[in-house]
This record gives structure tokens, C-alpha cells and sequence, in this order.
């Protein structure tokens, strides 16, 4: 084995996400250590509810930092995590990149694609490194897909079904400042279709509703919504969301082609039983979050990003490729959901794509 480097993360912010982040970077630490060339990994975290931040660092074995990220900056990390709320990442993003530390951070990396493009020239002119998260790029089923369009076993695709569902909804102070439904969950469905087709979506047709609880309504969100999408080259598809799948938390990408059809996300512990005589399948206890969900996933994406630190790979989701997802949001929706009531219909609209180069001046595919 080689000499073991060290690589110190400084973890910002340890909500919800964060604890997990947190987590995860414990966990992959052995696996990391037992590589060929092995990597210590050292975590150090802060946050502004300071006798939680300490806790959870006890927890995984962290050092707990005061003084917020230039507190982390100044006691020596080697690259940054990013998991606060949305609208702080802009500014933790540039401290990142002005320390000259490789960042990672959750999505979005803004609030709205406007606000998102001075980052993109921020950290083009600064020449940093930003990995935003979009674990499903990590997860294996997805993977697998990719693979077999790429190599032509599924043929030209003619249509895909994606869908997100959540067991039960987080709370409506989250909603309140989550965006809405579609930029919460449904970005993470637009996202990876780009990413496994390698086409833009120019056609959108929205629809929501909200027959949960009302106070989802009152804050602006919709519980469930459906867009029908049509690509670049006329392939078309539908992305489906909800707050309320009862059944269990549901993940899943319908893709059929011209030569074969494949499902992401199917098997036993998918949330969805059988009508059929005889078919017990799937059987297994279903999913109840999106973190159980993609546990896996997300533990590969850190590693991805420590090897990323490392030089040992190219960025696996920049800045540019991930506000790139959310152009499907046209400004007649209010960017998300937020601004779609129940009883308003939007589309078909187009989606006009910006001249920015750097966010769509490399997409190509070819029907396979």
C-alpha cells in the first residue's frame, strides 16, 4: 500500500441532511483507509446551534469547530461539505472557492436559475471546484440503466416514466422555504434523465393538486404533480411527484426503447404490491425515507468527492450541469411548484434555452 494521506472535511451544517452527511463520512472512512492508496479521513464540523453541532460531533467521532465556515477554513480543512439552507449556499459556495478548497455542495446551488448563474461565474473565474449532490448519479439501478442505453441494448428511447414519492410529508415549516414540490423532489428526476439521455427537455405541461393537509396549500406548495416532458428530439416522458404514498417511499424510472424496456428501482422492496393471482412479488419491507432509500448512493457520492479532492477523477455533477436541470421550471410556474395552485393548468410550455455555453454547449447523444 502506498503512504496514507489525509484528507480533513469541514462539514457545514448538520440539520436534517447534515447529520447524514455526517454519518455517512464516518462510514465510508474505513472503506477509504483499506484503498491501495489509503486515505485517512478526518471531519470537522460547525454549525450555529452549537450544543447540537457538538453532540452529533461526538457522535461521529468529529471535531467540533466554532466561528461558522471561516472558523473551518482557519483551523485547516482540505476541502468543504455544504448542507445548510438553500439560500446560504451562494456565500459558503465563494468562501469555498476563495480559500481555494474543492466544495461540495447539496442541492441547489441557489434559490432560482437567475441567482444561480453569478455563482457558475464566480467559480469559473475563481477556478474552483464545486460538486453539487445529486446522489441518484451514485445509485446503482440508475448506473446499471445508463450503462445498457449507452451501449445500445435498450435502443432509441420513445418514452420515460419517472416518478418520486414520499411515504409522508415533511414538515410545512420545510415546505414553507423548500421551493415546492418539484424543485425538492422532481430535480432530482429531471436531473437524472438529462443525465442518462443526454437530451434537454423544450416542452413542459404541469398540472397539481392538493388533497392532503391544507396547510401545504397555505404556504404555496401542491402534496402531488405531474409534468409531461418532451425532449430535444421528440422523445417524451412524464415526472411524478407526492407527499403521500402510503405505501412506502418510492423511487422509480420507467425507460423503454426500441429494442428492450427496464425499470429503475424494481425490486423487492419496492412500494407497490400485485393485482395478479399468484404474484407475490415485490415482498419485502419497502423503503420509508429517501435517505434509507439511497443510503448507498449517498455514501458513494462522498467518496466520489474525496477522490475528486484527491485529483484521482473529473467532477461527477459540476455547478453548470446541475442548474442546467432546472431549466425545465419555466418562469410562467414560478420557477417550482409554489406558484402552481390546484386548479391552475400551465403548458404546454416551451422551455427556451439561455445561450450559456457552458451549461449546454456539450450536451450529445445519438439514437442508438
Amino acid at each position: 500500500m502506498e503512504t496514507t494521506k489525509t484528507v480533513t472535511l469541514g462539514l457545514v451544517g448538520v440539520g436534517r441532511i447534515g447529520v447524514m452527511h455526517a454519518r455517512n463520512i464516518a462510514a465510508i472512512a474505513p472503506q477509504l483507509a483499506e484503498r491501495e492508496r489509503g486515505v485517512e479521513l478526518r471531519l470537522k464540523l460547525t454549525d450555529v446551534a452549537e450544543e447540537h453541532a457538538r453532540a452529533v460531533a461526538a457522535e461521529v467521532g468529529a471535531e467540533f469547530v466554532t466561528g461558522g465556515v471561516q472558523g473551518l477554513i482557519a483551523s485547516g480543512v482540505d476541502a468543504l461539505v455544504v448542507a445548510t439552507g438553500t439560500q446560504t449556499h451562494p456565500e459558503l459556495i465563494r468562501a469555498g472557492v476563495d480559500a481555494g478548497l474543492p466544495v461540495f455542495c447539496e442541492k441547489p446551488v441557489a434559490g432560482s436559475v437567475a441567482d444561480s448563474l453569478p455563482v457558475l461565474e464566480y467559480i469559473a473565474e475563481k477556478g474552483g471546484v464545486v460538486q453539487i449532490g445529486h446522489q441518484r448519479r451514485f445509485d446503482a439501478g440508475y448506473l446499471e440503466a445508463k450503462r445498457r442505453f449507452d451501449a445500445g441494448e435498450i435502443g432509441w428511447i420513445h418514452s420515460l416514466r419517472a416518478m418520486t414519492g414520499d411515504m409522508f410529508p415533511p414538515s410545512v415549516e420545510f415546505l414553507a422555504t423548500s421551493g415546492g414540490l418539484f424543485r425538492d423532489c422532481s430535480v432530482h428526476d429531471f436531473d437524472i434523465l438529462r443525465w442518462l439521455t443526454g437530451r434537454e427537455i423544450v416542452e413542459v405541461y404541469a398540472k397539481g393538486s392538493n388533497n392532503g393537509d391544507p396547510a401545504i396549500g397555505e404556504v404555496g406548495d401542491v402534496d402531488t404533480a405531474l409534468a409531461a416532458v418532451t425532449f430535444d428530439d421528440g422523445t417524451v416522458g412524464t415526472v411524478s411527484a407526492t407527499r403521500y404514498n402510503g405505501a412506502g417511499h418510492d423511487v422509480r424510472l420507467e425507460i423503454q426503447g426500441s429494442k428492450d424496456s427496464v425499470m429503475v428501482g424494481l425490486d423487492d422492496k419496492t412500494a407497490l404490491r400485485s393485482t395478479e393471482t399468484g404474484v407475490a412479488f415485490p415482498a419485502g419491507e419497502t423503503h420509508k425515507t429517501f435517505a434509507e432509500r439511497f443510503d448507498a448512493a449517498y455514501r458513494a457520492e462522498l467518496a466520489a468527492f474525496v477522490e475528486l479532492v484527491l485529483g484521482e477523477r473529473t467532477n461527477p455533477c459540476t455547478p453548470e450541469d446541475a442548474v442546467a436541470g432546472y431549466f425545465p421550471f419555466p418562469r410562467k410556474m414560478g420557477f417550482v411548484s409554489a406558484a402552481m395552485a390546484p386548479s391552475e393548468r400551465f403548458g404546454p410550455i416551451s422551455v427556451p434555452l439561455p445561450d450559456v455555453p457552458s451549461l449546454f454547449g456539450c450536451r450529445t447523444s445519438t439514437r442508438m
